[in-house]
């Protein structure tokens, strides 16, 4: 073992892409995945503000603007299938300049392209235990194997089972609501575009990147407290309109199904000894504020280049990475809360007064300036950070 070993638990985003800044600074990093093999599937996700520039400055920004889903318009519906309102779907998700939307297994794929000849990739095996010592960190790994690592990296999701070892139980902070998400044939024939139907306490969507592609369905509703198992979402969807009962009964078809509550993770410190946390594992702020992916690319960048820094100081630089991102955190956090309310409806004259209001704003001759101020919030939480430079990276 060297200084220079890393370890990286989780082949997601998160865990990659350090990967991919640590091997140009020099040092070696191995990526460990309790999956078999990269995970495919998965939904859209968007890259704005701060991530964009990451991706240009890790040289693949343009391999992820050719993977772009190209969406073109999102829909709303009622319950009988009309529509209600047809809007540009850059303009109503907030994307501006180069911000991008792509499938997650794209992106995860353009990561491990980049990196698969240089980095150690260990699929099929995890974490089983771990102990923090003067010189190193000493890994058990669940497949029996053992090995001394310089620093582990907690790049494994909210759930995060490396987050548990080191730091023990961490309660997450629900906000109100549940998420499931499956694919379904696009017997709707969605090309590049998006339709959203809701009712009071509960919405649905479907959206597809292409006429050949399957459709992806959501499916959110609130709840006072976390539930357990999907097994609650033909009850708590029965009696819907639209499209509904059909993606019911294709639901209960499929066993690949991502169902979990909306919680954000809010550490008190990203780091404990030689161990740190990195992407949703240390700051996921539910899929309702959308930047999870550039939280996990901006956090990436700041880590790997505090580390090359920091020259051999690992204290420092975690102590570095954390003041210089958590600030941005915190203002994506607070974005995600307010979202995670805005996801799920109230009652049936709030949301009457919503379908006026997207109805009427199709024909508003100020409808770009009045949908760039609703979504500034969010533009500002996207570039609420300064990226610094790091000039020992090349930069491509």
């Amino acid at each position: 073992m060297t200084s220079r070993d890393v370890l990286i638990s989780g082949a997601g985003l998160a865990g990659p892409a350090l990967a991919h800044q640590l091997h140009r600074y020099g040092f070696r990093p191995t990526v460990v995945e309790r999956a078999p093999a990269l995970r495919d599937g998965g939904y859209k996700v968007d890259i704005r503000g701060a991530a964009a520039d990451v991706l240009k400055r890790m040289g693949l920004y343009q391999a992820a603007r050719s993977a772009d889903t190209g969406m073109r318009h999102v829909t709303y519906v009622r319950r009988d299938g009309r529509q209600i309102a047809k809007l540009d779907a850059d303009l109503l998700m907030g994307r501006r300049g180069d911000d991008l939307e792509v499938m997650r297994t794209d992106l995860t794929r353009i990561l491990y392209d980049a990196t698969a000849a240089d980095v150690e990739y260990v699929f099929g095996d995890a974490i089983a235990t771990m102990t923090d010592g003067p010189d190193g960190i000493d890994v058990t790994f669940t497949s029996g194997a053992t090995r001394r690592f310089a620093l582990v990296v907690g790049a494994d999701g909210v759930h995060s089972a490396t987050r548990r070892l080191a730091m023990g139980e961490v309660p997450l902070r629900y906000l109100g609501a549940h998420i499931a998400i499956f694919d379904v044939p696009n017997e709707l024939g969605l090309d590049r575009e998006e339709i959203f139907y809701t009712e009071p306490g509960r919405m649905v969507f479907a959206y597809s990147t292409g006429g050949a592609a399957p459709a992806k369905v959501g499916l959110v509703f609130g709840a006072d407290e976390p539930v357990l198992g999907r097994e609650v979402l033909a009850d708590r969807f029965a009696g819907l309109g639209w499209q509904v009962p059909r993606f019911l009964d294709l639901l209960r078809g499929t066993d690949d199904v991502y169902f979990d509550a909306l919680n954000q993770v809010e550490l008190p410190r990203y780091s404990a000894g030689r161990v740190v946390m990195l992407g949703d594992a240390a700051h996921c702020p539910s899929p309702a504020a959308g930047q999870g992916t550039s939280m996990a690319l901006v956090g990436a960048y700041l880590l790997a280049g505090e580390l090359a820094a920091a020259a051999g100081d690992h204290r420092a630089a975690f102590d570095r990475y954390e003041a210089r991102l958590r600030p941005y955190v915190d203002r994506n956090l607070a974005f995600g809360v307010k979202m995670a309310g805005d996801m799920v409806p109230g009652g049936r004259l709030s949301l009457a007064v919503r379908n006026y209001g997207m109805r009427t704003l199709k024909y508003h001759p100020l409808k770009r300036q009045i949908i760039e101020r609703v979504t500034r919030p969010l533009h500002d939480a996207a570039n609420a950070i300064e990226l610094p430079s790091y000039p020992m990276a090349p930069v491509a």
